[in-house]
C-alpha cells in the first residue's frame, strides 16, 4: 500500500433503518478519509451516526448507498465471506464490553482471531504470547477473565486485536466500564500503539477525556459530520 493510499474512504455513505414503517436517516451521505496512521476520534450524542459508521467501517453492516474503499479497495460489494475474510486480516476491535470469553485463558482468548485466519498452533501461540507482553500482561496469560480486574481485561482484548497485524483498530467505547486511572492506562496504550507502530487508530467516544488523546476529532450530529479539525484545535465540553 502506498503511503498516499487512504485506509478509508468512503463517499456519500448513507444508512437507512426500517423500523417497522418508519425509515430512520442514520448516516447522510458521508465522505471521510483517514490516512495510515492517524489516531482519529468519532464524537457526537447518542443517535449522531458515530457508531453507524463505525459498524460500516468496520464491515459489521452495509450501507444503503455510497462506497467505502479499505486500502484502496472496493469493499462495499463484497460478499458476507470476502467481507469476514477482510474484517478478520485488516481489522482489529475493541468494544466497551471487552467480548472475552468467559471460561477461555487471557492467551486462548487473543488466539481466537488466528483460529478463524488458520495460524497454525505453534505460530498461534507464539503470536499470541508476544502481543500479550506488548499490553504488558505476561504474568496473567493463564488467567480467565473473571480473574482479571476491567483493565486488564481491556487489555486483553488489544492484544486479541493486534495479532493478525490489522491495518487498523476500530474502538468503540473501549473505556466506557473503566475507572479514571484504567481509563488512562489504555488510552496510553492506544497512543504508544499508533506512534510507535503506525497502526491505525478509529475511536468512537462521547468522552472529552477519551478523545483528547487522539490525533484528529470528527464530530457528528445528525447522521452529518458537523466538524473534522486537529485535536489541539477541538472544542471539547
Amino acid at each position: 500500500m502506498g503511503a498516499e493510499t487512504p485506509v478509508v474512504r468512503v463517499e456519500q455513505l448513507t444508512k437507512i433503518y426500517e423500523i417497522g414503517d418508519q425509515r430512520v436517516l442514520a448516516l447522510d451521505r458521508i465522505d471521510l478519509t483517514l490516512m495510515p496512521g492517524e489516531f482519529v476520534a468519532v464524537m457526537g450524542p447518542s443517535g449522531s451516526g458515530k457508531s453507524t459508521l463505525m459498524h460500516l467501517v468496520g464491515l459489521l453492516d452495509r450501507p444503503t448507498s455510497g462506497k467505502y474503499f479499505l486500502e484502496g479497495r472496493d469493499v462495499a460489494g463484497l460478499s458476507s465471506d470476502e467481507q469476514a475474510d477482510v474484517r478478520s486480516r485488516r481489522l482489529g476491535f475493541v468494544f466497551q464490553s471487552y467480548n472475552l470469553l468467559a471460561r477461555t485463558t487471557a492467551v486462548e482468548n487473543v488466539e481466537l482471531p488466528m483460529i478463524y485466519a488458520g495460524v497454525p498452533d505453534a505460530e498461534r501461540r507464539r503470536r499470541a504470547l508476544e502481543a500479550l507482553d506488548e499490553v504488558d500482561l505476561t504474568h496473567v496469560v493463564d488467567h480467565q477473565p473473571s480473574q482479571l480486574s476491567g483493565g486488564q481485561q481491556q487489555r486483553v482484548a488489544i492484544a486479541r486485536a493486534l495479532v493478525n497485524n490489522p491495518s487498523m483498530i476500530l474502538a468503540d467505547e473501549p473505556t466506557g466500564a473503566l475507572d479514571t486511572k484504567s481509563s488512562q492506562d489504555v488510552m496510553n496504550l492506544f497512543r504508544e500503539l499508533n506512534e510507535k507502530r503506525g497502526i491505525t487508530i478509529f475511536l468512537v467516544t462521547h468522552e472529552p477525556d477519551v478523545a483528547k488523546n487522539a490525533k484528529r476529532i470528527v464530530t457528528f450530529r445528525d447522521g452529518h459530520i458537523v466538524s473534522d479539525v486537529a485535536a489541539s484545535e477541538a472544542v471539547l465540553r
